[in-house]
């Protein structure tokens, strides 16, 4: 909970309006004066050799400050396989992240030697190396285990492999390390972890093969924190070791309101831009440019930034009519969240990536994996919401926000920029600063995927053993000197659930229907399984069936309402979702009354999905069923993954998959996708 705002309801913070401009602190006259591009080129850091001379004979986990150059290893190494005439599966936890590193790789080794498999994207899987989602490469190896196979890989590296501690996702990096054929060589790279040891030491356990750790600690571009008095003078953020005292003595006072044009004037006056804020949500952040006056003088680069605008539009017109678009221009400035169009945000990270924006204004969305150049990062607040409440901010968040400032090649020091705001805690920050980041912790759990996935190719006997060779157990056992059984038994649950429906036999095999049913990879595989089992699915049109796979995939908190109450579309849609339920309806109160997750079933998203792949106009849907453009596109995308399961249905239900493939391509289109 927001313990630091509690805190201020007692002692009421004074107020201060901000001055027109900054002074600096004599202490930190030396520290500006470093400001510059480093002159000297690329020369790998001790770090990076390290790690490919050890990748040649030993897998190796690599942790290392965020911007120290771990992508630079991962291209060596693929190099180095590739001439040797092996093959590379590169996983990365984002899509954005993929296609990032997929273009790069292309302009590395060339695109006949590359391919992408991100769900989204399918092109050259035959590539001698593969970049893609490491939900994909999971996938793959399921497959492997189900056709007695092997996956065509002979080096996997993982990219951001702390996600391993991400809640939702962490079991899918834990189940890819489970799954992983010991012959294929592991290269991990991960942020900065307190317990690398930890994981190197299940590693080695369960694939019988000596792990080396390669640590950096040293960031390749130092990091000053600063901060701001009430009277507008700028200070190091610690002195002497300590928290500089004069922050320590204002930490009752804030400034007025936060303009957020006039810290951008500070920075620049300061020679610290470009800048990356964070803030606490997308309104904020959509707020915060519209508060920046358009910028005077550099001509220059506003004719480049006018030149590469109009180059993109091209490409994606559908942006022409951005609401942002004219602040983009004539104030260099954007925000960044998953609330915009998936190509407004590419275009945002492509001018900044040419340095042509003064700052982005972006959720905490943009800390976890996306390579942005910033000089200096700006923090207003100390918390952050978790989608249900403000919590205080961990040491690996804040670590990973404050890792983007400071650009390797492009910096000789990086900046902090901690802004005295009303939910801001200097202590707190402090104390983030000087600790390590969180352990990485176990985040398996069973669900009915993986269930039925692991029947497809194992008895209950070898499962229980896949599952005595998790990380879960690995850290009980190190911590506690004892294991338990609870991941077995929540197996079992599962099982038992399996076939009291009749998804699995008395004899522990899949039937018929479990079989097809493992090919549904996804959240509420059953559920989607029932209704197509129970012929719910059976004989609707591709926009219906695009409509009622959407709200299987809506995982938001927020409720929805549509605004065509009357319109024949939606009196024909209503059928169609009252069918659904109907058919899911018994199933549903078994999983509730078994103790299983049962999700909410929203009618408005179906709407939005329907419409969308009736043809009406993106602005037309999203006037019906109101929210955020970027948060539609999620949708869209998000069913189009599900309906790509579907579509691996074509040996038992070829009409259904014919179905669903024709329902992909309607939905995908601009502004969604764009060929």
């Amino acid at each position: 909970m927001r313990t630091f705002a509690k805190a201020l309801t007692k002692k009421k913070k004074k107020a201060f309006f901000m001055p027109k401009r900054p002074t600096v602190d004599p202490s930190l006259l030396s520290v500006l004066e470093k400001i510059g591009k480093p002159k000297e080129e690329f020369i790998p850091d001790p770090f990076q050799l390290e790690a490919l001379d050890l990748i040649d004979q030993y897998d190796v986990l690599v942790c290392a400050p965020t911007g120290s150059g771990k992508t630079w290893i991962a291209e060596q190494a693929t190099r180095m396989y590739l001439e040797r005439g092996g093959r590379i599966w590169y996983a990365s936890p984002l899509k954005a992240l993929s296609n990032s590193i997929y273009v790069q790789f292309i302009q590395k080794f060339g695109p006949s030697k590359c391919g992408i498999l991100t769900g989204d994207r399918k092109e050259n899987p035959d590539a001698p190396i593969i970049v893609g989602t490491t939900e994909i490469l999971r996938n793959q190896l399921y497959d492997a285990m189900h056709e007695g196979g092997s996956l065509n890989a002979d080096l996997v590296i993982l990219d951001e492999a702390h996600y391993m501690n991400d809640e939702e996702r962490g079991v899918v990096w834990e189940e890819t390390l489970i799954y992983m054929p010991p012959r294929i060589r592991l290269l991990l790279l991960s942020a900065t972890i307190s317990n690398p040891e930890e994981i190197a030491g299940w590693l080695k356990e369960i694939k019988g093969k000596e792990v080396k750790i390669v640590k950096a600690t040293k960031r390749p571009v130092p990091l000053q924190l600063i901060s701001m008095l009430p009277d507008g003078t700028v200070v190091p953020f610690e002195k002497k070791g300590k928290l500089n005292p004069k922050i320590k003595k204002i930490s009752g006072l804030v400034y007025e309101k936060i303009d957020y044009g006039r810290i951008i004037s500070y920075l620049r006056e300061l020679n610290l831009l470009p800048a990356i804020f964070f803030l606490k949500s997308r309104r904020d952040c959509d707020e915060a440019i519209f508060s920046c006056p358009p910028t005077q003088g550099d001509r220059q680069i506003k004719r480049r930034l006018k030149k590469e605008v109009k180059k993109f539009l091209e490409y994606y017109p559908h942006l022409k009519g951005h609401k942002h678009l004219s602040v983009l221009i004539n104030s260099r400035v954007a925000s960044h969240h998953a609330g915009q169009l998936p190509y407004w945000k590419l275009l945002i990270e492509h001018l900044m990536n040419k340095g042509l924006l003064e700052a982005i204004f972006s959720t905490t969305t943009v800390a976890a994996g996306v390579n942005f150049p910033a000089r200096t990062v700006v923090l207003i607040q100390s918390d952050r919401y978790n989608g249900h409440e403000f919590v205080d901010l961990t040491a690996t968040e804040f670590h990973q926000m404050i890792g983007r400032a400071g650009r390797r090649g492009k910096d000789n020091i990086g900046f902090a920029f901690i802004f005295p705001a009303a939910h801001q805690d200097p202590e707190l920050i402090y104390r983030l600063w000087k600790s390590p980041p969180e352990p990485i912790s176990s985040q398996l759990y069973i669900n009915f995927s993986m269930t039925l996935n692991l029947l497809l190719s194992h008895e209950p006997d070898d499962i229980k053993e896949l599952l005595e060779r998790s990380f879960a157990k690995y850290q009980e056992r190190i911590h506690y000197g004892k294991t338990t059984n609870w991941l077995w038994k929540s197996f079992n649950k599962h099982l038992k659930f399996l076939k009291l429906t009749g998804f699995v036999d008395e004899n522990n095999r899949l039937t018929p229907d479990g079989i097809w049913a493992s090919k549904l990879r996804i959240d509420h595989p059953l559920l989607i399984a029932e209704a197509i089992r129970k012929g719910a699915m059976d004989g609707l049109s591709p926009e219906e069936l695009a409509g009622a796979v959407a709200p299987f995939v809506w995982d938001r908190s927020q409720d929805l309402y549509f605004r065509l109450e009357e319109a024949s579309e939606i009196k024909s849609f209503r059928k169609v979702f009252r069918k659904i339920l109907k058919s899911i309806k018994q199933i549903r109160e078994l999983k509730r009354k078994r103790g299983f997750e049962d999700p909410s079933l929203l009618f408005p998203v179906g709407v939005a999905v329907y419409l969308w792949a009736k043809g009406f106009s993106w602005e037309d849907v999203l006037k019906a069923v109101p929210m955020d453009e970027g948060d539609m596109a999620s949708l869209v995308i998000r069913t189009v993954d599900h309906l790509r399961q579907i579509t691996n249905l074509k040996d038992t239900h070829p009409e259904l998959s014919e179905k669903a493939s024709s329902a992909i391509s309607l939905i995908m289109r601009e502004p969604v996708y764009v060929e």
